[in-house]
């Protein structure tokens, strides 16, 4: 199915053309997306939504936990908190609890800082190493 909308083709031209790095970090900012949305889907009492916007939070969380490189202790820990995560968003699911949303958006906001710090140093990196060539 072809698209004339500029938006559609803007995003999937910015998710083709984007670094591995750069992906990881659309799939930290999608995730909070849907969780902000499942909030207000609680606050609305709109059960319909909170469950498909949290369904995609999983989604992505799991996305998160198959990319990691398992070779690397960090990753062992990410994999611990990746794990985590998802069980609280599926709890917050079947509690329609709002508050854990608050404490597991808190969690994939700083891993998303974190993610934008690294693709920054790496970005300088590269920067530095192009002007002494």
């Amino acid at each position: 199915m072809a698209t004339n909308n500029p938006y559609q083709n803007y995003q999937t031209n910015a998710v083709q053309t984007a670094s591995p790095g750069e992906l990881t970090l659309m799939l930290y900012n999608g995730c909070l997306k849907f969780i902000k949305l499942a909030r207000k889907a609680i606050e609305e009492n709109n059960v319909p939504a909170r469950n498909e916007n949290l369904i995609k939070a999983q989604n992505i969380i799991q996305e998160l936990m198959v990319t990691l490189n398992m070779e690397y202790d960090v990753a062992k820990s990410m994999m611990l908190m990746y794990d985590y995560i998802y069980r609280r968003l599926v709890e917050a699911n079947v509690k329609n609890d709002a508050t854990i949303l608050d404490e597991v958006e808190g969690y994939v906001t700083e891993f998303r800082d974190t993610w934008k710090q690294v693709i920054q140093i790496n970005r300088q990196r590269q920067y530095a190493q192009g002007g002494q060539a």
